[in-house]
């Protein structure tokens, strides 16, 4: 054992630094500093190297941490970074954007009377260091191979096949219906958790190293998926799900209640510099309004931030579980109620009031019941507890479904689940259509970006595989000759 770990007992937990929430709202910057090479020693060395390493067991890519934990402490960056990478292809955005909380670092095993180890903190520190250094390459695959796969979604999923891939030598082209790659990295996330140019220069690395994008390419519209399919050797479908959750209550359909990712995209088009219209700018401003948002998960979280900055007239959050139930990161409720969002917690939405344009939300309050199948107390609502909220503006944050893939892609082939989801042999990660794949969210549901990498990683695996097989299966039949 390294006489530089163990250090918990004598070293406090510590996050970078966080600017001041006055000073933060002022602009979509990230929040945090990062760790200095002292910091991100100090933190690492505080891990217990322990025989089970539960940070490891519940991090959806299984990363090595405890071992580059201790090769950061050790001051060994450059081989931190190469074991942090083989397992994530993306460890600069994870470790920025992942619920630590919920995963890694809420599996902690010293997280009882000592806190946890700042995981997600140093594997930042970790590839930004490498990117410093030069040390992140792209793909330089030794032998190039004359398969070609087509990838649809350049989301999360879609990045972490295609990087996979090329250093396998495929032929990789993933289309995009949107102008800039990164999916919800690039439009759903606010810069205040990811900075675009993260993304941009992720981007930038998987060009240099082989990968063709083609963007603003709208399959099943003028680009047919049967066309797609013709030009490659395998198709991966990693679209995500986008079609927002709605709410049944009187009123819903009047202006000024508007889907959160309709909301986050125009916020984050205008920090891209892009053009938005009247509408846009107008209806999809928290400048000056009265905001509710209904929901308790990342995605409400990073929509009051964001109405936080856009200089709104007050910001609150509706949601009809407590605090200890709610979904998302208890580190962002903490930095939200820093920069002034009030948090109405056990309430729900009964209606919507007003004449063509919403005025107010008429909530009632919840008790937590007995817990249903799956282990969560059912909300109920208590009698006669109906009361308004003044809001110009509403935000619906209830979550994504997907949307109809079969008649989207014009391809009534294409089997789905109960749930709207891809349906896939979860041991190949391939459809009912022969040489189809799917992965992420379009086939698990809405979900967390690291599940996304996860299930990019798994899906390349599963296209090499296949096409190796295919390949070989001629020779294999003239050799049974």
């Amino acid at each position: 054992m390294s006489s530089k770990m163990l250090k918990f007992v004598s070293t406090e937990k510590a996050m970078p630094e966080k600017r001041k929430a006055g000073k933060r709202i002022a602009d979509f910057n990230e929040i945090y500093d990062e760790f200095d090479v002292f910091e991100a020693e100090a933190q690492a060395s505080r891990c217990s190297q322990c025989g089970v390493p539960f940070c490891q067991v519940n991090c959806p890519l299984h990363n090595n941490i405890p071992d580059w934990l201790m090769l950061t402490a050790e001051g060994r960056m450059q081989e931190a970074y190469e074991l942090s990478s083989q397992t994530n292809n993306f460890p600069e955005i994870c470790g920025r954007i992942c619920p630590q909380d919920r995963l890694c670092e809420g599996s902690c095993v010293i997280e009882k009377g000592f806190e946890s180890v700042t995981i997600g903190a140093v594997e930042k520190h970790i590839t930004e260091t490498a990117f410093a250094e030069g040390w992140v390459k792209p793909a330089a695959p030794r032998v190039e191979r004359v398969e070609s796969i087509g990838i649809i979604g350049a989301g999360p999923a879609g990045l972490a096949a295609a990087e996979m891939l090329r250093h396998r030598g495929y032929q990789v082209h993933v289309y995009d219906r949107y102008d800039r790659i990164g999916g919800l990295l690039m439009y759903g996330i606010p810069g205040f958790k990811l900075e675009k140019s993260i993304v941009e220069r992720r981007g930038q690395l998987l060009r240099d190293g082989g990968v063709q994008f083609h963007l603003g390419v709208d399959i099943g519209g003028a680009t047919t998926f049967a066309d797609i399919r013709a030009k490659h050797d395998a198709i991966l479908i990693a679209t995500g799900v986008y079609k927002a959750r709605d709410i049944a209550a009187p009123g819903s359909g009047l202006n000024g209640i508007v889907p959160a990712l309709d909301y986050l995209t125009v916020s984050n088009r205008k920090s891209l510099g892009d053009k938005v219209d009247a509408f846009e700018s107008g209806a999809l401003n928290a400048e000056g309004k009265s905001v509710v948002v209904i929901g308790g998960g990342d995605t409400a979280m990073d929509c009051v931030r964001t109405a936080i900055r856009q200089k709104a007239k007050s910001v609150s959050c509706l949601y009809r579980r407590d605090r200890a139930n709610m979904p998302g990161s208890q580190r962002e409720v903490e930095n939200a109620e820093e920069e002034g969002v009030v948090f109405k917690w056990l309430s729900a939405p009964q209606a919507f009031l007003g004449n063509g344009k919403v005025r107010a939300v008429q909530a009632q309050r919840i008790h937590l019941g007995q817990p249903d199948a799956t282990g969560r107390q059912v909300p109920e609502v208590i009698d006669d507890s109906s009361h308004e909220l003044p809001a110009d503006m509403v935000i619906k944050a209830l979550g994504f479904d997907p949307e109809d893939l079969p008649a989207m892609f014009g391809e009534k082939g294409l089997q789905v689940t109960r749930w709207g989801t891809l349906k896939i042999d979860w041991r190949t990660m391939m459809t009912n259509l022969d040489g189809v794949f799917a992965a992420g969210d379009i086939v698990r549901g809405a979900s967390l970006v690291v599940w996304g990498v996860r299930d990019g990683r798994d899906a390349a695996e599963a296209i090499d595989q296949w096409i190796t097989a295919t390949a070989d299966a001629p020779l294999a039949a003239v050799a049974g000759r």
